[in-house]
């Protein structure tokens, strides 16, 4: 397999899955944790490295090492590999995750942007999801039965309980405290706002040809996803916190051994489901017009990438992110993308609107 993101949480379960059933990584693709990348090198082998930072280079224990985007596509369409997990982190995971489907490679994609910012231009036929609600939604998925309408779950991230009074003042600290997950920073505060349960309607919106998504909160996130039948029945996809699962699925395709503990319903003994209210997560306002728009897909994206940025540095409070996110889905509601270099146009555009932004 070729692993873009080896360094970040889905990446390292990767590799725990990957040494578990005896896989080959050929590439391993890392950011700025250079320390890992090398223990990673060290069990796995790979044919090539390639990090982001050419200056860094000569940091990696690998006698074939490359920095960029650039190298990143090139063993992309040279590799012998026919899988491509894309674990890497924002709007930089689109041009690989095009590259791969270009190509005719397997997709496994963690990369929530990809399927959220172009998903009008990407055929979803070689994708298998990394991801807890989007694996459940597949297992659980019955084409001889009429489906109504998908659920995924949320755990309603880090303020999930705190007052409401209290949300304009929170610290970047308190925000990447997530209550169930071990997560990167940027998916940790997207869970924070309700953002990522947004991108993940969207993706779930292209992977099963259906606007008929909705979330709610179960705040121990034992129950991924749900189908709702028109028969009036749900099924629901129950196991524990890992991502190791979806992951194993997603590179084997048939999994016939534990992967996972067992989920013991007396230890749980009951599970709680909440509404996602606007008053807690504004950004839910936009649900169902990002659902029913797909040209907005990109403007969500990079105007929240742009906004929790700006947060992670200390420049605007925690409720500005969602006050950013909508002002610049409203600025640019007319938005038409017709193919894939309008993605990319947009997204400058949307990065300089939100520079110039303020709330």
């Amino acid at each position: 397999m070729i692993l873009l993101g080896s360094t970040g949480s889905i990446g390292v379960n990767t590799l725990l899955i990957a040494s578990k059933f005896h896989l080959e990584v050929e590439v391993l693709v890392a950011g700025k944790n250079i320390e890992l990348l090398n223990q990673q090198i060290k069990i796995h082998n790979p044919k090539l490295v390639i990090i982001s930072n050419i200056e860094e280079i000569q940091k990696v224990n690998h006698p074939n090492v490359k920095a960029g985007e650039v190298a990143i596509l090139d063993a992309i369409e040279n590799s012998t590999s026919n899988l491509v997990v894309n674990a890497l982190v924002g709007f930089t995971g689109l041009k690989p995750t095009l590259k791969a489907l270009e190509c005719g490679k397997k997709l496994a994609l963690a990369n929530k942007e990809s399927l959220v910012a172009a998903g009008k231009f990407i055929d979803t036929t070689n994708i298998i999801p990394i991801d807890s609600e989007h694996f459940g939604l597949w297992y659980l998925y019955d084409k001889t039965k009429t489906i109504d309408s998908l659920l995924v779950t949320a755990s309603g991230g880090s303020f999930r309980d705190m007052p409401l009074e209290k949300l304009k003042n929170v610290s970047v600290k308190e925000a990447l405290n997530h209550p169930n997950w071990s997560m990167g920073n940027k998916i940790t505060i997207d869970s924070a706002t309700m953002t990522n349960k947004l991108f993940e309607l969207i993706e779930a919106r292209w992977l099963f040809d259906t606007k008929a998504c909705d979330a709610i909160i179960e705040p121990k996130s034992i129950i991924h996803a749900l189908i709702n039948f028109k028969d009036g029945s749900t099924t629901a996809h129950i196991a524990n916190v890992s991502m190791q699962l979806p992951i194993a699925y997603a590179i084997l395709e048939k999994v016939n051994e534990e992967i996972l503990t067992k989920v013991d319903l007396l230890k749980i003994q009951n599970l709680e489901f909440r509404a996602i209210e606007k008053d807690r997560y504004p950004i839910w306002e936009l649900k169902d017009e990002l659902l029913h728009n797909e040209n907005l897909g990109v403007v969500i994206n990079s105007a929240n990438d742009f906004a929790v940025a700006k947060f992670l540095d200390g420049k605007i409070g925690f409720l500005d992110i969602s006050k950013i996110s909508i002002a610049t889905v409203n600025k640019f509601h007319n938005l038409k993308v017709q193919n894939t270099d309008d993605i990319f146009l947009a997204n400058d555009e949307v990065k300089r609107f939100v520079m110039e932004l303020t709330i």
